[in-house]
């Protein structure tokens, strides 16, 4: 048997640029059993599939190459410490990043000022040689120590960065400048203020960089934070505080008003009305009561409840929600796999062209000066930081936005699927539907040949039922209960796809479901029609038998979501086809979807029509088609779909098979998943193609000596700004409404 890859993930400090992500996915490809390795630049992490007993040989990989490698655990509470140390670390750096800026364009200033008549060609530098030397020296020793770092372990790690062509070219404006001092030119043109404005550039750039990518991944971090500390467990004694991850299923807390449930579970004893917002994205309180199920991390309203836990740490819903932010902000797109090859020769490509430049000036032009210059440009404007930041931040700004709205989207692949959808399918039940049907009609079928009555088939039907999980199985049990009828156990009970339930109950074989069904009991389908049409009206109708004979019929109706119309409108509008498939009759799923404004509507399908009707689409569609489900049957629709979305409300099986799974059970979240994911596409291919542009005209522009140093540097900084604020706007999306 193959045995299946371990999984690390490593906190990386000190990457500058695509090309240090790039340096370190060699170095541990490298190491002997690393499957895959991939290190993502905004999120500064390294994720890792390998062969091997233990991870220290890949941390030290890191190290080895010029990083910091911190490990990632399994136990949240331990990670989550780790967490906040390494933000205040962060944090700590942003600080001192923006004092070395503001010390640095300081000492700048007065080179600026003193040396503009030389450098607008107008006349010489007012400010003495000794002293733009002595200032530009100050500004290397504030911003420029960083990068030199940066540089060193990047080289002593046998690889090169940003941190390198910037080290080199402003190492060379100031040594240039220095030797026409020493050698007694220093009347003419120096460079000082160009090395000096260059790295206070690069730093304000590196500043800049730094809040935009906050921003841009602040979702992640709003989900971290959502975790409580700590829980009051209901002991024999009363309530004691404990840390929420000494929690255990079946323990109760309790959970004052104000305060964080600590916890999956189910409400004991209270009433109460639970802020969901920053979980579901659901703007208003949602009523809860004994018997519902209540979500780590949201508020408690004004009730005081008693819970008993369901799911403790990583098993939560949080943090299965905060798994897949994190796996979908760790893809790569397609063509940022060309970009990563890119940047791993991006930096050694540069050093080539900027020599070239330096040689081109001086043995054809005869100016080694000019040439010098150039060179310095070209090293300083070359910047491979925009490439590598170009999809990560717009994937952790894109996927933050949708798990802040109640979005939540597996992968990048699942991003460039959504983006090209040509048509959406939804399931009727549970999904269009409230998925709450209640018992319309009920009606026994010569109850005096069968001896079953009213109470009798309720009674036979609801005991079948109990152990289900459809929603029609639900609602007979409920009304049993409300009749006060004593449920039978039940035994060989067989869910039989596309038809119905059948079992034994107090020794009676019972059968419920469609026409189909009831052929395989021996029952004549002409019967059957001709019961079930009398019930259509009042909803989705199942026929009853009771040892092969037929014995009644049960009706159902289910109301449409409130927003379902507007959800199919807006669709509409985006020029989408909307589909109503489902195992339901042609009258009940026509009456749903006439009040919706579904127009292409396919009725009684079993699942594996459902499926086949799934691929149709998909193959007719340009773009491919999208399933909406949420049922137990939904699994292989979804699966089969170009996309699939599932409700949260939905079974587990549904949410497994989904690309997409809402949060909360909200249809307009469907047109708002396609939006953002189009919008997150569209803003990974802006950034890279702002990145290719800038390099390709800015390197040309350098070369040629129209750029100076000085005007290299901001446009450098410049790039990398650009590309992580388009990409943080998208942290500020909401979904529309069009009521």
């Amino acid at each position: 048997m193959t045995r299946q890859p371990d999984h690390a993930e490593f906190d990386v400090t000190g990457m500058t640029c695509a090309a240090c992500a790039a340096r370190i996915e060699k170095v541990l490809s490298r190491v002997p059993g690393v499957e895959r390795a991939q290190v993502n630049l905004a999120l500064e992490r390294a994720i890792i599939d390998y062969a091997g007993d233990e991870p220290a040989a890949l941390a030290a990989a890191i190290r080895k190459a010029g990083f910091g490698a911190q490990l990632r655990v399994s136990d949240a509470a331990r990670q989550r410490e780790a967490d906040e140390a390494l933000a205040a670390r962060r944090r700590a750096e942003e600080r001192q990043t923006l004092l070395r800026t503001l010390v640095s364009a300081a000492l700048s200033l007065p080179l600026v000022i003193g040396t503009a008549p030389a450098m607008l060609g107008i006349g010489e530098a007012f400010i003495a040689p000794w002293l733009q030397a002595a200032l530009a020296a100050g500004v290397m020793a504030v911003s420029g120590t960083r990068f030199y770092r940066e540089a060193f372990a990047a080289v002593r790690g046998g690889g090169a960065n940003m941190a390198v062509l910037v080290s080199i070219g402003t190492s060379v404006a100031f040594v240039w400048s220095l030797w026409q001092v020493a050698i007694g030119h220093g009347h003419g043109h120096l460079y000082f203020e160009a090395a000096a404005v260059v790295l206070t550039l690069v730093m304000l750039g590196k500043y800049l960089e730094a809040r935009a990518r906050q921003g841009a991944s602040s979702a992640l971090s709003a989900l971290g934070r959502l975790q409580p500390r700590s829980a009051e467990r209901i002991g024999a004694d009363g309530p004691e505080t404990i840390p929420a991850e000494d929690l255990r299923p079946g323990d109760r807390v309790l959970v004052c008003p104000g305060r964080q449930v600590p916890c999956d579970g189910t409400i004991v004893t209270g009433e109460t009305a639970i802020d969901e917002s920053l979980v579901t994205g659901e703007s208003l309180p949602v009523e809860r009561r004994p018997g519902d199920s209540v979500i780590t991390g949201t508020v408690n309203g004004s009730g005081v409840l008693e819970v008993e836990v369901t799911a403790v740490g990583a098993d939560t819903r949080l943090a299965r929600m905060t798994r897949l932010v994190e796996e979908a902000q760790q893809g790569n797109a397609p063509i940022q796999r060309l970009v990563d090859r890119i940047s791993a020769i991006f930096v050694p490509v540069i050093l080539g062209v900027a020599t070239i430049t330096f040689l081109g000036w001086w043995l054809v032009a005869g100016d080694a000066e000019a040439g010098l210059v150039a060179a310095v440009s070209v090293l300083v404007i070359a910047c491979p930081c925009a490439l590598g930041l170009a999809t990560p931040t717009a994937l952790a700004a894109g996927t933050g936005a949708a798990a802040k709205a109640g979005i939540l989207i597996r992968d990048i692949e699942t991003l460039e699927t959504a983006g090209r959808i040509g048509a959406i399918a939804f399931d009727k039940t549970g999904t269009l539907t409230l998925g709450k049907p209640r018992v319309s009609a009920l009606e026994p079928v010569n109850p005096a040949q069968t001896g079953i009555n009213v109470a009798e088939l309720l009674t036979l039907a609801a005991s079948l039922e109990a152990a289900s999980e459809h929603p029609l199985a639900e609602a007979l049990v409920e009304k049993a209960k409300a009749a006060n009828l004593t449920l039978r156990p039940a035994c060989d009970v067989a869910a039989i796809p596309g038809q119905g339930l059948k079992g034994v109950v107090d020794g009676r074989k019972v059968s419920i479901g469609n026409v189909r069904l009831m052929e395989a009991e021996g029952i004549a389908a002409v019967e059957v029609n001709a019961l079930l049409e009398t019930f259509a009206a009042a909803g989705t109708a199942a026929a009853v038998a009771v040892d092969g004979q037929l014995a009644g019929a049960i009706a159902f109706s289910d109301l449409p979501r409130k927003e379902a119309a507007e959800a199919v409108a807006m669709l509409r509008a985006s020029g989408l086809e909307a589909v109503m498939l489902t195992g339901d009759n042609e009258a009940a799923a026509h009456r749903v979807a006439g009040e919706i404004g579904i127009g292409d509507v396919r009725a009684g399908l079993a699942p594996e029509e459902k499926v086949e009707a799934v691929r149709t689409m998909s193959a007719n569609r340009h773009g491919g088609a999208a399933f909406v489900g949420d049922g137990l049957n939904d699994g292989p629709a979804l699966a089969a779909a170009t996309l699939g979305i599932a409700l949260s409300s939905g079974t587990d099986v549904a949410r497994e098979a989904a690309a997409i799974t809402l949060m909360r059970p909200d249809l307009t979240l469907v047109p708002a998943a396609l939006d953002i994911a189009a919008r997150t596409k569209r803003t990974i291919t802006q950034n890279l193609v702002w990145a290719f542009i800038y390099n390709v005209i800015g390197i040309p522009l350098a070369a040629f000596g129209i750029l100076s140093p000085v005007f290299a540097g901001a446009a450098m900084a410049f790039s990398s700004v650009s590309v992580v604020t388009n990409s943080a706007l998208l942290a500020r999306w909401k979904p529309k409404r069009t009521q």
